[in-house]
């Protein structure tokens, strides 16, 4: 059977698979009004998915993890709580003005109870020494129940109106872990709707420069809507209902994802629908004959995509684990909005929404003499030669990563800008011990709670003084007793990090006193460590996930692994660069433990798209003309339209930049990149000369690779 039978004959095939039941002529009704009842019922639950977030620090920690069993623990001694710590500071020291004012904020810190705020529990003025002190310190308490993360910054605002700005040389901050989670809140607060608009703008921008139709932007964007609020209803109803975590990370990657990924399924759809118009008088079976071709690589994407995302649930950290459901649900009902509602709605506009450049039964199809088609001739002269030079380039690249430092960002580094309570933090440690305000917390059994206290006392990095263990303390709960003890080192600096560390040892070496040790700076500590375990887990994971996707789709073993290979090197490419421009560009300290793991599950599983796109499109027409044409013409029809797709989906997690948090503005800086290396020299260059240089083999096992054109069409 020739290629053009083939074709005359595939749209009455489509006609009656699957492909007919989303766009027939009646069918396409149907499905737009289900769409339309899902809309009506997910739309107000999507709303509510910001009050189902958990930020607080076990939705992010290690379930196993010693700090996480501590934290639990102390919840049975004392309401969940986190200091505030009011810093004073006049460098010539403090007045009796200051101390008097000092006073007065005190007693009226003690008379505030709202937003979790326990004032009467509060502490101070504790002064940096005794004789003409330059620095005083007053902690007040907030609890961090479930709706603590909402109200840190209300309470953070109600402290404020209390002891003011400081002026007129005393400086005043509002520091400690409750200063340092209010400005995280703050910088959370209006994620989803921030990157909402953030996202929806590159997707216009991008749509009108790939289709210059100001009407067909409105059809991908409303479906990549749709599905976005569904699964915000989905993902909220699972949070309510099924104990999934949600925390401000993967709602906002949530947004980025949806619409990255759906605009991409909808630019590859859109592609093969307008090649099929120019073929095809009735758009019905031209969506059909699109659907079609184009599904099993659309599907494909998705598969892999959510797959990969799956594989997150096996990872320790419970912020990680938690984004896998979320992410996979995200794409999941992208996936299905963009192969159902997206082409029932073009289908029930008809061709004007392709205006002003409507592609009419008979016209030319650009591409197959455009850029890209000229391009794919011109690496067919010395494919090998292209290939090792692309990669010799990329491995150079990816030397850039000597200067990557994935051990985690102190607070002060966690911002793009430099927030009250970062300050606050420096001023307090040029008078007070560093470590002050973000105690260790240590439980042990009460018989032996006195030799624990001693072991903790000394400990190098501790200060002895400021462990909190009266003699004969009575026994809280369960026959257990809980102090503190304040560190000489920044609470999340490495330096704590290892006195975290020798206080463990120390503590657990005592006979039969069942000690753990937690806090802040325990938590950062047992997250790095989760997190590379994460690391080596997951990685492999998702390759081989990969791996058996790309197998079942092309049926071959050399393609898929030579794919896996570029991706891997893309990825090592992506990551030297972008740790090049932290260091030297951006000028960031660091990136976060779980940077590295963020970014390949990203590039992997999204990156592998534009793979999957061409190398479908190759195999279908190596089916009928041979690997060699199959390959020059497989880059030449989905040139535009994976570049367009690229564009897009950098866009989008570029987005992530908008938020002024270190950790999301290099995951999206990251990502973005790794993208634009994979669409336009990993696709466009290296597969492309790969498959030209190994040829017909490249399909081992299949028969294709005994035989340049399959007499079956298969």
């Amino acid at each position: 059977m020739t290629g053009i039978q083939e074709k005359k004959q595939q749209p009455e095939a489509a006609r009656r698979g699957v492909a007919q039941l989303v766009c027939g002529r009646r069918s396409k009704w149907v499905v737009l009004v289900l769409w339309l009842v899902v809309l009506l019922v997910t739309a107000p639950l999507a709303q509510k998915l910001t009050d189902a977030q958990d930020n607080d620090a076990a939705s992010w920690l290690p379930g196993s993890a010693e700090s996480t069993q501590v934290l639990e623990i102390s919840e049975n001694f004392r309401p969940q709580q986190i200091p505030a710590i009011v810093v004073y500071a006049r460098d010539g020291g403090l007045t009796a003005q200051d101390r008097a004012a000092i006073t007065e904020d005190l007693a009226r810190l003690k008379q505030l109870t709202d937003h979790g705020i326990r004032g009467a529990e509060t502490r101070g003025p504790v002064f940096d020494r005794e004789a003409d002190p330059r620095a005083a310190q007053v902690q007040v308490p907030i609890t961090m129940d479930e709706q603590g993360w909402e109200r840190i910054g209300p309470a953070a605002d109600s402290i404020r109106d209390i002891v003011g700005a400081g002026g007129a040389g005393l400086a005043v901050h509002i520091t400690g872990p409750g200063g340092t989670s209010a400005d995280f809140a703050e910088a959370f607060e209006g994620i989803d709707s921030t990157l909402l608009f953030a996202a929806m703008s590159v997707v216009i921008v991008m749509l009108l420069l790939t289709y210059r139709s100001p009407t067909l932007l409105l059809v991908p964007l409303i479906s990549v809507i749709v599905a976005l609020f569904t699964a915000q209803a989905f993902i909220y109803l699972l949070a309510e209902h099924a104990g999934l975590t949600v925390n401000g990370q993967s709602a906002g990657i949530l947004t980025v994802l949806v619409f990255g990924a759906g605009t991409d399924y909808a630019l590859l759809l859109v592609a093969r629908y307008r090649e099929e118009l120019r073929r095809h008088e009735d758009r019905h079976d031209a969506m059909a004959l699109a659907l079609h071709r184009a599904g099993p690589a659309v599907l494909a994407s998705g598969a892999t995509v959510v797959l990969s995302m799956l594989v997150l649930l096996a990872a320790e950290m419970n912020s990680t684990r938690g984004l896998g459901p979320v992410a996979a649900i995200g794409v999941a009902v992208g996936l299905l909005a963009m192969v159902t509602l997206f082409p029932a709605l073009l289908v029930i506009v008809g061709r004007w929404i392709f205006w002003p450049v409507i592609p009419h039964v008979g016209t030319d199809n650009p591409e197959e003499r455009g850029v890209w088609a000229r391009m794919g001739r011109g690496i067919a002269r010395r494919p090998r030669m292209t290939w090792a030079i692309t990669a010799v380039v990329l491995a150079i690249c990816s030397l850039g990563l000597i200067q990557l430092r994935a051990e985690g960002l102190s607070n002060a580094d966690a911002f793009t800008d430099k927030p009250d309570s970062i300050t606050g933090q420096e001023v307090s440690a040029r008078y007070f011990p560093a470590g002050s305000g973000d105690p260790l917390v240590i439980v042990s059994d009460q018989a032996q709670a006195q030799q624990v206290g001693r072991a903790v006392a000394g400990t190098p990095g501790v200060v002895p003084e400021s462990l909190g263990l009266p003699p004969g303390t009575k026994p809280l709960y369960d026959g257990k007793v809980l102090f503190e003890a304040t560190m000489t080192a920044p609470a999340d600096s490495e330096a704590a990090k290892q006195t975290v560390e020798r206080v463990r040892d120390a503590v657990h070496a005592v006979p039969d006193a069942d000690a753990q040790v937690g806090g802040g700076t325990a938590a950062l500590l047992d997250m790095d460590r989760a997190t590379t375990h994460d690391n080596i887990l997951i990685i492999p994971l998702v390759l081989a996930v990969v791996m058996l996707i790309l197998a079942v789709l092309l049926r071959a073993l050399t393609a898929p692994l030579l794919l896996v290979g570029t991706v891997i090197l893309s990825f090592a490419a992506a990551l030297g660069i972008s740790a090049l421009a932290f260091r030297h560009l951006f000028d960031y300290a660091g990136e976060t433990t779980d940077f590295p793991l963020f970014v390949f599950v990203f590039l992997v599983a999204l990156g592998i798209d534009y793979n999957i796109f061409l190398t479908t499109r190759i195999r279908e027409e190596a089916t009928h003309q041979g690997t060699r044409r199959g390959v020059l013409t497989g880059l030449a029809a989905t040139g535009a339209v994976i570049t367009s797709a690229g564009l897009v989906l950098a866009g989008t997690f570029a987005a992530l930049g908008t938020l002024p948090m270190v950790a999301f503005a290099e995951i999206g800086f990251a990502v973005a990149l790794g993208v634009l290396l994979d669409t336009f020299i990993v696709r466009s260059v290296l597969v492309t000369s790969l498959f030209l240089d190994v040829g017909p083999k490249v399909w081992w096992p299949h028969r294709l690779a005994r035989e340049e054109i399959s007499p079956s069409g298969d």
